[in-house]
């Protein structure tokens, strides 16, 4: 049966001398399999549409559960942005790898939209990092480690909220301070606002360097402490950090 898929390649694989297999990251099902025949030679005219980070419409002859064959791509977005900047890519390179693991643990129609969206306003030219803090807050829901963004982790008051503590996993009150480091109290106002902003909807992003870091810094912690992930594209992403700094 030919069906047209809605997907974005979030890997490519060699197959035979000529030919690939496409995991295709898809809002309908999931991640799937594709083989793309003949996709590696010159003369293909698949082979530009079957590289990484690709996002499209797939005419497949379609199997459920199984490999499905390409027909054709018709690209949506080429991302030409994103593909020429090193920073986008490793920006990119790790939320996909992250939307693996989220996509091995539940089919929620959101997590492709949240997904998609992310992707497209970095390529419109907003701000990656927190595009990517903001993807990454919305993931831990579907991870099973949602943050609790109501009261103390601690105490669970709702008021005289100090500061955020990766370790702590969450908001901390006054009461219940020992030795965490204090953030800004912006920075406590916009972890909320991460979590609760539609992605599709942010036309800018006006943060502070500070409070970007701040958040960022808790949820390195939060992520580690608490998901049991580990992205080899993360530490890279590090090092691009630390090579702009």
């Amino acid at each position: 049966m030919q069906k047209v898929i809605e997907g974005f390649i979030v890997k490519e694989i060699p197959y035979k001398e000529s030919s690939k297999i496409l995991n295709v990251f898809t809002k309908e099902y999931g991640i799937i399999g594709m083989i793309a025949k003949g996709a590696k030679s010159m003369k293909s005219p698949l082979r530009a549409l079957t590289t990484k980070f690709t996002y499209g419409n797939f005419l497949v002859y379609f199997k459920e559960d199984k490999l499905s064959t390409l027909i054709s791509v018709d690209p949506i977005n080429n991302l030409s942005n994103l593909k020429s900047d090193l920073t986008l890519i490793s920006y990119t390179s790790y939320i996909t790898e992250l939307i693996i693991q989220v996509a091995k643990q539940t089919t929620d129609f959101d997590v492709y939209d949240i997904f998609i969206n992310t992707i497209l306003k970095m390529e419109e030219g907003l701000n990656p990092a927190i595009l990517t803090n903001i993807l990454e807050i919305k993931m831990l829901d579907y991870l099973g480690v949602a943050l609790n963004l109501n009261s103390c982790n601690k105490c669970g008051s709702t008021k005289n909220i100090v500061t955020i503590d990766g370790d702590t996993g969450g908001y901390v009150c006054k009461n219940c301070l020992t030795n965490e480091f204090i953030v800004k109290p912006n920075t406590i106002k916009m972890l909320r606002m991460y979590y609760y902003v539609d992605i599709k909807s942010i036309t800018d992003l006006k943060i502070s360097g500070e409070t970007i870091n701040e958040i960022d810094t808790f949820l390195n912690r939060y992520y580690e402490r608490y998901t049991g992930l580990y992205l080899k594209s993360k530490d890279f992403l590090k090092r691009i950090k630390q090579m702009e700094n």
